[in-house]
C-alpha cells in the first residue's frame, strides 16, 4: 500500500465515522434545530465521499444544493414555524419506538445484503480530465430545457421564501378602534402656556 492509498483509506474512515455519527445525531437528538445542523454534517460527509471517487462536480453540487440550499431552507422552515408550546408525551410511545427500530434494522439488513450480493466491477479506465466542462456542455445542449425549468422553479421558491420571511408581526392583543392612537397624534400644548403666550403678545 503506497502513501496515496493510505491517505484515501484514512480519509474514507474519517468521513464514514463522521457521516454515521451525524446521522445518528439527526435521529436521536431531541432538538429539531440540532438535527437540522447535523443533517448538514451528513451532507458534507457525502461530498467528501464524492471527492474520494473523483466526482468533483457532484461534490460541489452536494455542498451548494444540499448544504447551501436545502439545509438552509429546512432551518428557515423550522424558525418560521416558531412553535412556542412544548411537545406533550404521547401514550404508548415505546411501541412506536420498537416498530421504528425494527423497520430501521430491516432496511439496514436489506441494504447490506444487496451490497454484499451485488457483483461490483472495477474499471481500470482513467476518469475524464475535466468532468465539469463535459457536464456543462450537456447542460446547455441536451438538457437545456430541464435546466431552465429548474432555474425558474428555484426562483419561485426563493421569492416565496422572501415573502414568508417579510411577513408583518401580528400582535396578540388587538388595538381597539375607539381609543385614539398616540403614535399618529401630536401631543397638545398645555392651555396655561398657550394663554400666557397670548397675554404676553
Amino acid at each position: 500500500m503506497d502513501l496515496a492509498q493510505g491517505v484515501q483509506s484514512v480519509s474514507f474512515a474519517i468521513l464514514a465515522v463522521m457521516m454515521i455519527g451525524a446521522a445518528l445525531g439527526v435521529v436521536l437528538s431531541s432538538s429539531i434545530v440540532y438535527s437540522a445542523f447535523l443533517l448538514g454534517g451528513v451532507f458534507i460527509s457525502m461530498a467528501g465521499m464524492y471527492l474520494l471517487l473523483n466526482a468533483d462536480f457532484v461534490a460541489a453540487a452536494q455542498v451548494l444544493i444540499y448544504v447551501g440550499a436545502i439545509n438552509v431552507l429546512i432551518l428557515f422552515a423550522i424558525m418560521l414555524v416558531n412553535k412556542r408550546q412544548d411537545f406533550k408525551p404521547l401514550p404508548a410511545t415505546w411501541i412506536r419506538k420498537i416498530l421504528t427500530a425494527l423497520v430501521s434494522v430491516g432496511l439496514f439488513a436489506l441494504l447490506s445484503i444487496m451490497i454484499l450480493a451485488t457483483p461490483w466491477s472495477y474499471s481500470s479506465a482513467t476518469p475524464a480530465d475535466n468532468s465539469i466542462m463535459l457536464i456543462g456542455e450537456h447542460f446547455f445542449s441536451d438538457f437545456l430545457l430541464p435546466f431552465e425549468l429548474a432555474s425558474v422553479l428555484l426562483l419561485m421558491a426563493m421569492v416565496g421564501a422572501i415573502i414568508l420571511a417579510r411577513r408583518e408581526y401580528i400582535p396578540d392583543t388587538e388595538v381597539s378602534v375607539e381609543s385614539p392612537s398616540s403614535v399618529l397624534q401630536l401631543p397638545e400644548r398645555p392651555r396655561d402656556l398657550v394663554s400666557a403666550g397670548s397675554e404676553g403678545e
